[in-house]
């Protein structure tokens, strides 16, 4: 049977009413790897007709998200007879291919990431995935070096030059804009195999990572530095020459591809902000853009933008980041952007991000919740908040 889309919680009584195991697939529209597992679950759904599989967009349909906990996309729940007997977090096929074949046929979803006796059409889809298997060390290095080699600059990065996904990663493509630079950019966010090896190919465990003809520069803090006190621009002349523009200009307009991978203390109470409501008909974007810098200026100067409050989060992202600054005690302000849709979608494009929540330090995006969970797992996170502070107080 064909892929279903959940549009409330009553889809899944539904579902799970009809006394078929299901498949719960959590995606997001922004959210790259979502894309090829559609096609696996896809296939999966076409060939395993006893069991029910069901799209869930994530931050859409927030309620059935905050019931099965869910922090991340792709994730998959397995349900049978309405209890919950495994999840699956990430793109990887094989593993969704054996665990929905076991849960169909009646047993338990296999724990093992091994395909075994998957439906064969389900496993060719799940072949191209990088997931399928872990890359050599050696092939991801190589494909760190082709990357340096063909590129005089290159900024791997949260996102994309036109779209950055991380405040750091934006800040840096502002300077090597204002600058004129053109620039080779690898989004890490899609590509686990470069955002791990990297960290051990150039000894640096933090990103954006900025290359200059295959030399580590540095991360955000040393090039905004360095651009300030004009350096950047000296080691730009100084690797490429007087006509730096246009020979990093040349190299990405060429453009080859790059090879293709293989395979804590209570916090203070924080405080609910309030904007101005707006007035009755379609708020002017000019108004909208001025509430959220009011906002931004705010007595807070830790702002979160999220869905509901957090003493009641609607969305189970929300909820993680709610926790992960709480158990780092940091005082925060919020905006449950839920209660205001001229901000909910005048954010987005003020902030050229996506998705919710969205967290500001001092006005700048700090990230979403998938980058403030991976700070706050490497002990990141409260450091990075008072340092951008005490950055900014400075300033």
């Amino acid at each position: 049977m064909p892929l279903q889309d959940v549009k409330s919680a009553a889809d899944v009584a539904a579902a799970v009413g009809s006394g078929k195991p299901l498949v719960l697939y959590f995606w997001a529209s922004w959210c790259e790897p979502c894309k090829h597992m559609d096609a696996v679950l896809g296939q999966l759904a076409a060939d395993l007709p006893g069991l029910a599989c069901l799209r869930v967009e994530a931050e859409v349909v927030d309620d059935v998200t905050l019931q099965y906990e869910v922090t991340t996309v792709p994730y998959f729940v397995f349900l049978k007879s309405g209890s919950v007997v495994d999840r699956l977090e990430g793109a990887d096929p094989p593993a969704l291919t054996a665990k929905a074949t076991a849960l169909a046929r009646g047993g338990q979803p296999a724990t093992t990431s091994a395909p075994a006796a998957a439906p064969a059409a389900a496993a060719a889809a799940a072949a191209p995935a990088a997931a399928a298997a872990p890359e050599e060390k050696a092939a991801v290095f190589g494909r760190i070096s082709y990357l340096l080699s063909n590129w005089p600059v290159v900024l791997f990065m949260k996102g994309s030059g036109e779209a950055p996904r991380c405040g750091f990663s934006s800040k840096v493509v502002a300077a090597l804009q204002k600058l004129g630079v053109a620039f080779k950019s690898v989004d890490i966010l899609t590509d686990e195999a470069i955002r791990s090896g990297l960290k051990e190919y150039s000894n640096w465990p933090t990103y954006p990572q900025l290359y200059v003809k295959g030399e580590l520069v540095g991360g955000c803090d040393i090039v905004l530095e360095m651009a300030g006190a004009g350096e950047l621009e000296a080691l730009l002349r100084d690797k490429l020459g007087p006509d730096f523009q246009a020979v990093a200009a040349a190299a990405v307009a060429a453009g080859s591809s790059a090879p293709a991978a293989g395979a804590a203390p209570a916090a203070a109470a924080p405080t609910a902000a309030s904007a101005p409501a707006s007035a009755g008909g379609s708020e002017d974007a000019g108004a909208v853009r001025e509430r959220i810098k009011a906002l931004l200026a705010g007595p807070k100067p830790v702002m979160l933008f999220m869905k509901g409050d957090p003493e009641q989060p609607r969305c189970g992202f929300s909820r993680k980041v709610v926790e992960a600054l709480q158990s780092e005690a940091v005082e925060f302000g919020t905006f449950d952007i839920l209660a205001d849709e001229a901000v909910r979608q005048g954010l987005k494009e003020y902030s050229n991000w996506p998705t919710y929540p969205q967290l500001y330090v001092r006005g700048e995006l700090l990230g979403g919740c998938d980058i403030v969970l991976e700070m706050k797992a490497a002990g990141e996170l409260g450091s990075t908040i008072q340092e951008m502070l005490h950055r900014m107080d400075v300033a």
